[in-house]
């Protein structure tokens, strides 16, 4: 098992920036099986939507809305992933989660437990 808490959401202008973090903790065979991290955000009355994916320094995929704008990333040696988002846009307002692959499984997809996530608002 694991836990993943989302941080770092806030209301920015639009154009503004903003850096989410994901802190991941629990079992150790766990988190040393995750594979990839990933964020994914909910607007009202939209869909979970997929926005990032890493799976290594070299391999990362972008949503074609956030590509140029939206830079994944991770921290294996302090257990975290982030999300830095520039160029925001009120499209973007939404609420944010990550979410871990272990082995093959994403673990909040699967178990379809997602927590309160983070708010990011983007508004004049």
């Amino acid at each position: 098992q694991v836990q993943l808490v989302e941080s770092g959401g806030s209301l920015v202008q639009p154009g503004g920036s903003l850096r989410l973090s994901c802190a991941v903790s629990g079992s150790i065979n766990s988190i040393n099986r995750i594979t990839a991290m990933a964020w994914r955000r909910q607007a009202p009355g939209k869909e979970r939507e997929l926005v990032a994916t890493i799976f290594s320094e070299l391999r990362k995929i972008y949503a074609d809305s956030v590509k140029g704008r939206f830079t994944i990333s991770r921290d294996n040696s302090n257990n975290m992933a982030y999300l830095q988002m520039d160029t925001l846009k009120p499209d973007d307002t939404a609420v944010y989660y990550c979410d871990a692959r272990i082995g093959s499984v994403w673990y909040r997809t699967s178990t379809d437990s997602w927590g309160q996530g983070t708010q990011v608002t983007v508004s004049s």
